[in-house]
């Protein structure tokens, strides 16, 4: 009979060490997905990075999971759990649903973790959302300042951030502005306005990366992009463009906001995305939600999430076992 326990664990074990070492990355996701009826709760949910659903990990309705984080050998998920009553709860699953326990305190690295770099128009020294920009009225009046220029990292363009004082869309943070904003090839000399590249609909600030406020550019193998946020209006708040380099083309990564984060070491990012008014299943209702979604080279995407589900990330996790960092994090909306 031990010896039968004995094999049965060796085997669950090394199961367990297969799953983990296959080589897949893998990403842990809290989602609240909101019903027509009743409280709905967030839950954690394991995906596989090219956006196969692998598990459900968690399914408490005592309290809303949040905030999940792998460990650095991805062996371990550590998450927090906010009940009702204001309290807060630690407690750990392994990436095959099992093992849940709560612990009495969460691991240093866990308690001490912040948000993996991100892009972003918010100075370092400001506190407001990512999603925030300049009121269009304190960012109209034209400059006698030299048009601001960025370098890529190869030294192959160069973003030149023209205005016209004498065209009105130059004037405000909104659609159409930026049409003057120039994309020069230091090869060649070529310049192309923006309004003359594909996708084009406005361009006002370049976002910069969270931790080093010089990086503009994200480069990753095939990947060579720029970031610019935009104003649309009241209703639909700011939206964020990816500037592809290689068409070169604009293209909107979301209706509302985008945060996009790399993915070191991959021709790929995620972004922690914001879609306003999405229909409520079953109901007349809508909501304002977000979700992750990963973007590969070609910038196809996919979303880790139900179809056509109206839901609420609070925060994710992804373990890349060949990649350096193994662990890149999204705490809620990033912090």
């Amino acid at each position: 009979m031990r010896s039968t326990l004995r094999i049965l664990a060796v085997a669950g074990v090394f199961s367990f060490l297969v799953t983990i070492a296959r080589g897949d990355s893998e990403i842990v996701i809290a989602v609240r997905y909101l019903q027509a009826e009743g409280i709905s709760y967030s839950h954690l949910y394991l995906y596989r990075e090219d956006g196969k659903l692998l598990r459900q990990l968690t399914n408490d309705n005592s309290g809303q999971d949040s905030a999940p984080i792998f460990a650095p050998d991805g062996m371990t998920i550590v998450f927090t759990r906010e009940k009702p009553n204001g309290t807060r709860e630690f407690w750990s699953v392994d990436p095959l649903g099992k093992t849940l326990k709560k612990l009495d305190a969460p691991a240093d690295w866990y308690a001490g973790a912040k948000s993996s770099p991100y892009f972003t128009n918010i100075d370092p020294d400001e506190s407001a959302s990512p999603s925030s920009t300049v009121p269009p009225e304190e960012s109209a009046s034209p400059s006698s300042t030299p048009a601001p220029t960025y370098k890529s990292p190869d030294g192959s363009v160069e973003l030149i951030l023209r205005e016209d004082p004498k065209d009105e869309d130059d004037q405000i943070n909104g659609p159409g502005h930026g049409k003057h904003y120039v994309l020069r090839d230091l090869k060649s000399g070529t310049e192309t306005e923006f309004d003359k590249i594909p996708g084009f609909y406005g361009a006002f600030e370049i976002l910069h990366d969270s931790q080093d406020r010089n990086r503009h550019f994200l480069f990753e193998g095939p990947l060579r992009l720029a970031f610019f946020g935009l104003h649309l209006n009241s209703t639909d708040g700011d939206t964020v463009f990816a500037l592809d380099l290689s068409g070169p083309r604009f293209v909107r990564l979301s209706p509302n906001w985008a945060t996009p984060i790399p993915l070191p070491g991959e021709a790929a990012f995620l972004t922690f995305t914001e879609n306003r008014y999405v229909p409520i299943p079953s109901t007349t209702k809508t909501a304002n939600c977000s979700y992750v979604e990963r973007w590969d080279d070609k910038l196809n995407h996919i979303r880790y999430a139900r179809e056509k589900s109206a839901a609420l990330c609070y925060g994710a996790s992804m373990y890349r076992p060949d990649k350096d960092p193994h662990v890149v994090t999204l705490r809620r909306g990033t912090d």
